[in-house]
C-alpha cells in the first residue's frame, strides 16, 4: 500500500474514532450526573435504576469497547506503518505502541481488554462482578481517553 493511501485510511479511521470518543465522553458526563445521587455500583440501587439510566450505562460500555477495539484493530498498526515501523504480529504492534508511549503499559491495555471482554460475556448474569467491571471501565475513562489522544498526537507527526 502506498504511503499516501495509508495516511488517508488513517485519517478516515480517526474521523470515525472521534465520533465514538465524543459519544463516550457524553455518556461519561451523564453517568457522572447519575453518580451524584446514586451509587450505581450497589446491586440493590442498580436494580432500581430507570431503564434509560441502564441504557446510558450500556451505551457507555458499547462505546468504550468500540474505542478499544478500534484502536487495537484499526489504528495502532497503521500508526506504526506511517512511522515506518515494521510490525506484523499484534504482540509486536503492542510492544511498539507501548515503546512510543501511546499506551502507558501493555499490562494496562490487556487489563482493559480482559475486563471489557468479561462484561460483554457475563453481563448481567453475575451482577456483583459485572458492577465491579462496570466501575473499572467508568473509572478507566481517562486512561482510554489518553490512548486516543496519544494516538492522535503520534499520527499528527506523520499526517502533516
Amino acid at each position: 500500500m502506498r504511503e499516501s493511501d495509508t495516511k488517508q485510511i488513517l485519517e478516515k479511521r480517526f474521523e470515525k474514532l472521534s465520533k465514538h470518543y465524543e459519544a463516550l465522553k457524553d455518556y461519561k458526563l451523564l453517568i457522572d450526573k447519575i453518580l451524584v445521587n446514586k451509587n450505581i455500583y450497589d446491586q440493590f440501587i442498580f436494580n432500581t435504576l430507570k431503564p434509560e439510566e441502564k441504557a446510558i450505562l450500556d451505551a457507555y460500555l458499547k462505546r468504550f469497547s468500540s474505542i478499544q477495539d478500534f484502536l487495537g484493530a484499526k489504528i495502532f498498526s497503521l500508526l506504526l506503518d506511517v512511522a515506518g515501523i515494521n510490525s506484523s504480529k499484534m504482540s509486536e504492534v503492542l510492544y511498539y505502541i507501548e515503546k512510543e508511549e501511546i499506551i502507558d503499559s501493555l499490562e494496562s491495555w490487556i487489563e482493559l481488554r480482559e475486563v471489557r471482554n468479561e462484561l460483554e460475556h457475563d453481563y448481567p448474569e453475575e451482577l456483583e462482578e459485572a458492577l465491579i467491571d462496570l466501575k473499572f471501565c467508568i473509572d478507566s475513562f481517562e486512561k482510554l481517553e489518553s490512548y486516543y489522544f496519544n494516538s492522535l498526537k503520534f499520527a499528527n507527526k506523520y499526517l502533516k
